[in-house]
């Protein structure tokens, strides 16, 4: 029986039989492994290095780190002879990490499914069960944990507590989220969280001065935990940002969790938990 998958593309993968050996972008790879499908080989982005991130790598382990950005060629996938290659897309047009030609020089067709701002936290989520039971993986995991999650945060929503969401760029700059281009943002602006709107400039984000995120004043920051963004410990110095801190308190926020209901109830529980304790304080 012959086996297809169309992806948030709009392209339809048909094979003869499922496939076996599935290659992936980290991020993709670690939703599969949640979600019982063992990758055969994960890659990076071009934000990546020569490890994997492990804010973006969740539960993988013993799976085979095949490069990122421009040392990622398609001699890397090539070695792990994959059946398919497993990438996620912002845009609905273009996989986010790996090139077109460079899987097809490695002998396998690119599926990617959407994680941009368009896409609900729940449709990111129920689209990965449905590639993962396509591939012989699990057709749940997780659904009542994360329902539990986002209780608690309606919960702690409750009170009048204000959140902003930043990636760190240096001493002088930091990119300010805007709630409405990041799934589980506007997620939890839907379960009642007030996120902060950064003001002009950017797309996704808006890169700004810290005197600027300072002045937004908020209760509760999620910093970016990912290895391309600077680590607070390099921030100690620059005085908006210890003036921040010091009224503030900071939680780790992933922009790119691995897409699985496990993953995002973890993340979840983690801001209820941050405005549990600062509405107590109220």
């Amino acid at each position: 029986m012959g086996w297809e998958f169309t992806d948030d593309r709009g392209i339809t993968l048909r094979r003869i039989g499922r496939p076996e050996r599935v290659a992936a972008y980290v991020r993709a790879g670690a939703a599969l492994w949640d979600l019982g499908v063992r990758p055969v080989g994960v890659y990076g982005s071009g934000h990546d290095g020569d490890e994997p991130d492990r804010a973006k790598s969740g539960a993988l382990a013993d799976v085979p780190y095949l490069g990122a950005g421009k040392g990622l060629d398609d001699g890397a996938i090539r070695s792990v002879r994959p059946d398919i290659v497993v990438d996620v897309t912002y845009d609905r047009d273009k996989p986010y990490a790996v090139t077109e030609a460079a899987a097809k020089r490695a002998g396998a067709p690119v599926l990617a499914l959407a994680v941009g701002g368009d896409t609900s936290l729940p449709n990111l989520l129920a689209r990965f069960v449905q590639l993962a039971v396509a591939l012989g993986g699990e057709p749940a995991g997780g659904e009542g944990e994360l329902a539990a999650a986002e209780d608690a945060v309606r919960s702690a929503a409750s009170a009048p507590l204000k959140v902003l969401a930043l990636s760190a760029a240096g001493a002088r700059q930091v990119h300010i989220a805007r709630p409405g281009t990041w799934p589980e943002l506007r997620h939890l602006a839907e379960l009642g969280v007030e996120l902060v709107e950064p003001g002009n400039g950017g797309a996704n984000w808006a890169t700004t001065s810290w005197e600027h995120a300072l002045g937004l004043a908020p209760d509760l920051v999620l910093a970016d935990a990912r290895a391309n963004a600077v680590p607070a410990g390099e921030l100690d110095s620059v005085p908006a940002w210890e003036a921040l801190t010091a009224t503030a308190t900071v939680e780790p926020w992933n922009p790119e969790l691995p897409c699985s209901a496990h993953a995002y109830a973890a993340f979840l529980r983690s801001v209820a938990d941050a405005l549990e304790v600062l509405g107590a304080k109220r």
